[in-house]
């Protein structure tokens, strides 16, 4: 049954449009120092900081499916938009740049810092690098103003002869890249199957809600009974549950099929959150140094380092034997620009 489940999820996603770009699968492995140190569950790591792309990451899954359509369109530029050191931006410029796409990048003032390392290395000079047209929108609370920004520069574009497309930040628009997180789940069925892992729980982190939608629906998708938390990173548990409510059901209204994703699947933790986006705390800082002089695994300080946080509590907190499954989500280019926070750790 569960093979049977597996093929026909496939032959859905394989209707949509999509383009490959990250080297996939991921590796499946265990953090046995980390598991060890914590005396509790053991912790695996679902490496998507190797999805290959320009320093790789979470983003590289949605992009397949979002320049699916973008190549079904004939585009011939592509807009996004996202915080100063997104990840999305960045991986959507490489993108561009292999697919021989323009790329137009829009910043927003998300989190308030003006520092060198934060505005000029990490994911902006890699942004530089891969050649994007950088615009700044100054209202980093405001996805349907920022949208509508995109519309503006997108109408510019289609004046001067070009064909855009543009990757949606705010709802209301079809989630094609949360697709590539039911295949991740698809993808992940299989590694637990051929390595005989029964894991308690996923922890992934919940930002834009793209990730955690499309893993929590390809999860229950495949009949598996494994819990998925999402460790909310931009808005609370409450805001941040309906946002991945509104995702399962859009996903799966674009795969034509029911809603395998019932109310008590779905779970948040924004204990982590404080202070909030963008911003370190005493418990992402501890993780993001624990996982690098413990395994050589990097971080980064808005997404992955919370959500280890609470991999590390629940593994010290669990019974021996539980297995407790991290998504990495890449990201690691963002250590470069919160240079002036990471020095405090030394």
């Amino acid at each position: 049954m569960g093979n049977k489940k597996r093929a026909t999820l496939i032959d859905r996603l394989e209707r949509l449009p999509r383009v490959r770009l990250g080297q996939l699968p991921t590796p499946l492995e265990r953090l046995d120092r980390l598991s060890n140190e914590t005396g509790g569950a053991e912790i695996w790591v679902k490496r998507d900081d190797c999805t290959g792309l320009a320093f790789g990451g979470n983003k590289v899954r949605q992009l397949e499916y979002y320049l699916g359509q973008a190549r079904k369109a004939e585009a011939d530029s592509v807009l996004i938009t996202g915080a100063v050191q997104s990840n999305f931006v960045r991986s959507c410029a490489a993108a561009a740049a292999k697919m021989g796409l323009e790329c137009h990048i829009q910043l927003e003032e998300r989190v308030p810092r003006d520092d060198e390392f934060y505005r000029q290395s990490g994911n902006v000079l890699l942004d530089r690098l891969l050649g994007a047209q950088i615009y700044s929108y100054a209202n980093g609370e405001d996805e349907a103003g920022a949208d509508r920004r995109l519309g503006e520069i997108a109408s510019d574009l289609r004046a001067a002869g070009k064909r855009p497309y543009i990757v949606p930040l705010s709802p209301g628009h079809p989630p094609f890249g949360a697709l590539g997180y039911v295949a991740a789940a698809a993808e992940l069925a299989a590694q637990l199957a051929d390595q005989g892992l029964a894991p308690q729980e996923i922890i992934v982190a919940s930002g834009s809600g793209a990730t955690h939608a499309g893993l929590l629906f390809g999860i229950r998708a495949l009949d598996l009974d494994i819990v998925v938390t999402g460790i909310c990173v931009r808005r609370d548990a409450t805001a941040q549950r309906q946002r991945i409510e509104s995702r399962c059901q859009e996903i799966a209204d674009l795969l034509q099929m029911d809603n395998p994703v019932r109310n008590h699947d779905l779970l948040l933790d924004d204990s982590y959150l404080a202070p909030g986006y963008g911003k370190l705390n005493a418990a992402s800082k501890a993780a993001l140094l624990a996982t690098a002089r413990s395994e050589g695994l990097l971080l980064d300080p808005v997404y992955t380092a919370k959500p280890m946080a609470a991999c590390l509590d629940r593994a010290a907190a669990a019974q021996a034997g539980c297995k407790i499954i991290f998504i990495h989500t890449g990201g690691t280019p963002a250590l470069f620009g919160y240079h002036a926070d990471l020095q405090t750790l030394f």
